[in-house]
């Protein structure tokens, strides 16, 4: 019997992997009429790398996608979005690691090329919706309103941390069809399927202009004299005593204790960055806990603003695969102050901290500062006395 499409029609991108045609095919066999769409963000050849070019921006993974489509009959596209990819993402990705922070593209990307890019192609094909293979929910509240993004079924799989910032405006449109399976039954519908094809393609974690995962030779290659610019940085501790010469302070990240090339007699870890002074801080494990940090450039999805509501207690993920930590919220004007109950190892500046009501987010913004030790509030200490 023919599929009969009643359910509106949807843009779906698609990357070439399990989770995106999965997503494409259930929609489609859900009554969808799917249009399914891959986005090329990057030529990896360009920036000089030596590694084959893999992921969501590859010949392969195009020809993955366009099979699916063909397959089920649905209209595939391919769109160029390497200009406006490279002046933001990669643009932010060399400025973030020049001033001393450890960016996110991810999340950037998500927030503000990828929906951006769906959403104008959606209109342009008369798509009401657009759909990914993410592992998270979306719901509307119904007394706010506000559309809600909360976390996947499978925890493993939980993608809610990468979308905290998209706007309601876009999430007002998107559809997540796997947000209620676990990745063991998406194996079983590619089986049930007969894609075998996808059930034994490798998944890709990389960065996907960095497929070779060398971000540092990325940044040698992307920035003209850079390793001429931070020579001659030093490594100190925190009460400036020197310890001798590091490689540049953008070829290190807080929490790093790998690769330092430097024996203290005790395991040191890199615990601040000081651009301004091509300064590394080394220290112990210790060091890198506070109980207090900073973000900015907010955005609260379920709830809008968390001004006027005193002190607000949330789980916050400071990092991707961060378990989240119990803390106190406390917006002033266009920051939020986070105070945790106990103190949090290697907040990293450049990276997202996202809220969370239960599996709810509340919103989401950008790491401000690492503060080496506890850091005591007279508001969080009335919260947690």
């Amino acid at each position: 019997m023919e599929n009969t499409p009643t359910k509106g029609r949807v843009l779906v991108a698609m990357s070439g992997g399990i989770d995106s045609s999965v997503a494409a095919v259930l929609l489609h066999e859900a009554g969808y009429e799917v249009v399914g769409m891959t986005m090329k963000t990057w030529d990896y050849a360009s920036a000089g790398g030596s590694k084959k070019e893999t992921g969501c921006c590859s010949l392969d993974s195009i020809n993955d996608a366009r099979d699916i489509a063909v397959r089920l009959g649905f209209p595939h596209y391919i769109i160029d979005i390497r200009d406006e990819f490279g002046d933001f993402v990669i643009d932010n990705f060399t400025e973030e690691y020049l001033a001393g922070r450890t960016p996110n593209p991810c999340v950037l990307c998500n927030t503000h090329i990828k929906w951006d890019a769906l959403l104008r192609r959606a209109d342009m094909l008369g798509c009401q919706y657009i759909a990914t293979g993410h592992y998270a929910q979306i719901r509307q509240d119904a007394d706010t309103g506000r559309y809600v993004v909360s976390k996947g079924l499978d925890e493993n799989k939980d993608q809610s941390y990468a979308l905290w910032g998209v706007t309601q405006q876009s999430l007002s449109r998107t559809l997540f069809p796997l947000g209620a399976m676990r990745k063991t039954e998406i194996y079983d519908e590619a089986r049930r399927r007969g894609f075998t094809a996808l059930v034994n393609k490798p998944e890709s974690y990389e960065i996907c202009f960095i497929p070779d995962n060398d971000y540092r030779g990325f940044l040698r290659r992307r920035v003209a004299g850079l390793e001429e610019r931070v020579a001659g940085g030093r490594f100190v501790l925190a009460d400036g005593t020197d310890l001798g010469r590091h490689e540049g302070y953008p070829f290190y990240t807080i929490g790093q204790r790998k690769g330092l090339g430097i024996a203290l007699g005790f395991p040191a870890y890199v615990v601040a960055i000081r651009p301004e002074t091509n300064e590394v801080v080394l220290g112990n494990y210790d060091e890198l806990a506070s109980s207090f940090t900073t973000v900015h450039k907010l955005n609260m999805g379920k709830l809008g603003s968390l001004e006027g509501r005193g002190l607000v207690p949330a789980v916050v993920k400071v990092r991707y695969h961060h378990a989240g930590s119990p803390a106190f919220l406390e917006q002033v004007e266009d920051k939020i102050n986070i105070y945790f109950t106990e103190p949090v190892h290697a907040i990293t500046p450049g990276q997202a901290a996202v809220f969370y009501d239960g599996d709810d987010v509340l919103g989401g913004g950008w790491i401000t500062r690492h503060v080496i030790g506890e850091v005591p509030q007279p508001a969080a200490a009335a919260a947690l006395a």
